[in-house]
């Protein structure tokens, strides 16, 4: 059985988007069948995460008629980012990712915007700078800062351990602590190798500025829904049922408060997108298509 993963094969393109600081790492996988203008989803990865996140997705998407485009964030993988841990709080990253909506919605296609649990963040500030999106999808994302729990915990330890020790000692770090928490299926030597070479690949400054953010990122719910509401956005928020990062019922006080609609994907825990793909799209994509009929 082929459990999906980030290696899970698709027919995405890789590509190189123009980015304030350089290349901006893409994977693009074009709409089948779709009129002009093709709807477009652009879709933002968590904290140590790539835009490989959304390998099981791409090709279901195209087929649905969206182009798909998954991107790292600027420091992130194969993204190009600068040495100032500050140009990477969900603010800052959040214009440059509000700059690209604007360059793709200029293009006449209606951009629908997804971010995973920090890209959830960043997606927020990218609406908040004024991102030109035809709806807005937080997943596994959550209103402020991370609780305490293993997550946070991993975050407070890598910290000190990447500054005085670099890069190499945080990811053995992390790989203890990982050891640590319940395995994960369809894990294998590839994958794992995978994880190992993005982490690397990754800015340090990068990982050290959202690692800050996540444990400081203030509540910004009640600012994104006068937004939201003033723009006449849709915006869907959700999670897998057994998310351990921020807890489901914060999620879904976070719906409550922007008033929009809240799902709960069946089967997974903090990434839907590899952990239940299908159940996943049968949220996504009939909401989509909501948004833009």
């Amino acid at each position: 059985m082929n459990i999906p993963s980030q290696l899970s094969p698709h027919g995405a393109d890789r590509v190189d988007l123009p980015g304030r600081y350089g290349r901006l790492a893409a994977l693009r996988r074009r709409a089948v069948g779709a009129t002009d203008p093709k709807p477009t989803a652009l879709l933002l990865p968590g904290y140590g995460g790539s835009k490989e996140d959304f390998s099981p997705l791409f090709d279901p998407i195209a087929t649905a008629g969206f182009e798909a485009i998954a991107v790292d964030l600027p420091g992130q993988n194969e993204s190009d980012g600068p040495d100032d841990e500050a140009a990477y709080q969900p603010a800052a990253l959040g214009g440059i990712i509000a700059e690209l909506v604007g360059k793709l919605a200029a293009e006449g296609s209606p951009v629908v915007l997804l971010g995973h649990s920090y890209g959830g963040l960043v997606a927020r500030a990218a609406v908040l700078a004024g991102a030109p999106v035809a709806g807005l999808t937080l997943m596994a994302s959550g209103p402020a800062e991370l609780p305490e729990g293993l997550r946070r915990q991993a975050l407070e330890y890598g910290e000190p351990t990447m500054r005085e020790h670099g890069i190499e000692a945080a990811y053995k770090l992390r790989e203890q602590l990982d050891a640590m928490a319940p395995p994960q299926p369809g894990r294998t030597p590839e994958l794992a190798t995978f994880f190992r070479d993005r982490f690397l690949r990754s800015h340090p400054a990068a990982l050290l500025g959202k690692a800050r953010a996540l444990r400081s990122e203030p509540d910004l719910v009640s600012a994104l829904a006068r937004v939201l509401h003033t723009s006449g956005t849709p915006c869907l928020v959700c999670c897998g049922e057994f998310d351990d990062a921020w807890p489901v019922s914060a999620q879904r006080d976070m719906a409550d408060r922007l008033d929009t609609d809240f799902a709960v994907i069946p089967a997974a825990r903090h990434s839907p997108n590899t952990e239940n793909p299908e159940g996943l799209l049968a949220t996504l994509l009939p909401t989509w298509r909501t948004w833009l009929t």
